[in-house]
């Protein structure tokens, strides 16, 4: 008799601690985006200030969000449960990145070398837990997720962290006949696309219609999207190594191809849902989705002929902030809550509702949409007053966001959980 494999999400004090790890992060961020936003404004995308608000936010509030998420949602995804031990030391890792971020900002070299030691033993760690993750999972058994793209994400995340660590040694200078600054688009569309986006396709054509409740997706033979979008996303970095804009045109035309694809299994979510109002995760990817087609518009400006520093600074803040930032925030109050609910001892327990602050969140999804967009605008035009609005909205949506992840952690909880929790 074969026993029917199934996964458990990883125990609720490892998740909460994680994504709340992740929201504090995210205050710092959008606290130092307000003070970056004069910078911002002027293209100045190299100085302290902005080094400090983007590093704050690709390795301080991004990996301890998505890792989070990733260790309450792969395990019934890929059917098979991990080890808490190597969460709880990727969570430790992990809490150094803000300190890196403030080393490279500030290019203190035994700060950073000492702070990227322990997030690159950290960031193995959860590659291990991730890694087990996909290969144990059943092979005769239908996947929720595929195992080519969280794979391949998880060895972008890698790359980029590494290519990060290059770019600090060599400074403004050139490797392997690549100049810096082509280095920095490389290192940038690893995490943001390769990293980022690719999870949340591998995820997301599962996660978006179950947090919707709508019917799912049609199953698959293979992951044909997955697979395409790492193929354009190469396709895009030799263009950008070699110095071909053909290839970078044919790459992002893919990408962009695959996306496209991805936002009709979006539309048809948000159409088919039967949620009685709107949620935060739905709220930030109809954002998100704007703030991609935004970029993908100054990504041609960009590749067809030189553009203004301005134009720079606003792609970056649409792909990084708008989307990748944006689609994780949007899923860190629903997953904390969902992780609450389910860690919920057998028996009566409160509906799912009762853990997530909706209005809480759907304030944060506004906060950060208008903020995203006003300091977009403002690096865009040169207006240090849009982009300093801006970087205020995004504080008062951490703010709201924290609120939000209070709310959660305040619903009572017996002590019957307390006890599972630590069993598990």
């Amino acid at each position: 008799m074969t026993r029917a494999r199934v996964g458990t999400p990883a125990p609720f004090p490892l998740v909460a601690s994680f994504l709340v790890a992740g929201l504090v992060c995210w205050l710092l961020a959008s606290a130092a985006l307000f003070r970056a936003a004069p910078d911002l404004a002027r293209g100045w995308i190299a100085t302290p200030a902005t080094l400090l608000a983007v590093h704050l936010l690709a390795l301080g509030f991004l990996p301890l969000a998505v890792a989070g998420a990733a260790l309450h949602v792969l395990p019934t995804l890929l059917r098979n449960s991990g080890d808490p031990r190597r969460g709880w030391i990727g969570f430790a890792g992990l809490c150094a990145g803000p300190f890196l971020a403030v080393g490279i900002a500030r290019h203190q070299t035994q700060l950073v070398w000492i702070a990227a030691t322990l997030v690159g033993m950290g960031l193995l760690a959860l590659l291990l837990e991730i890694g087990l993750l996909v290969a144990r999972a059943p092979h005769d058994r239908m996947l929720l997720a595929s195992r080519f793209g969280v794979a391949a994400s998880g060895l972008h995340a890698l790359l980029a962290f590494l290519l990060g660590a290059l770019l600090f040694v060599r400074e403004w200078r050139p490797w392997l006949g690549i100049p810096h600054e082509r280095l920095i688009a490389i290192h940038l569309h690893l995490a943001v696309l390769g990293w980022l986006t690719l999870l949340i396709l591998a995820v997301g054509r599962t996660l978006a219609p179950m947090l919707a409740l709508a019917p799912a997706e049609p199953v698959r033979r293979r992951p044909i999207e997955e697979i395409v979008l790492t193929a354009g996303l190469w396709l895009a970095i030799l263009g950008f190594a070699l110095d071909v804009k053909a290839l970078l045109a044919v790459g992002s035309a893919t990408i962009i191809a695959v996306l496209g694809r991805f936002v009709v299994v979006l539309a048809r979510a948000a159409h088919r849902s039967h949620l009685e109002a709107m949620e935060g995760p739905i709220a930030h990817f109809l954002a998100g989705l704007v703030f991609l087609a935004q970029a993908a518009v100054l990504a041609v400006a960009l590749l067809l002929r030189p553009s203004s520093p301005q134009t720079l600074s606003a792609y970056v803040l649409l792909l990084l902030l708008g989307w990748a930032a944006g689609i994780t925030l949007g899923h860190v109050g629903k997953l904390l809550a969902l992780s609450a609910w389910t860690w919920w001892p057998p028996g009566p327990r409160p509906k799912q509702s009762a853990f997530y602050a909706r209005h809480t969140w759907i304030a944060a999804a506004v906060a950060f949409a208008a903020g995203t967009e006003l300091l977009a605008v403002g690096a865009l035009t040169g207006t240090t007053g849009l982009a300093r609005a801006g970087g205020a909205f995004l504080v008062l949506s951490a703010l709201a966001a924290l609120h939000g992840a209070a709310s959660t952690l305040a619903h009572p909880r017996p002590k019957a959980l307390l006890d599972r929790t630590r069993r598990s």
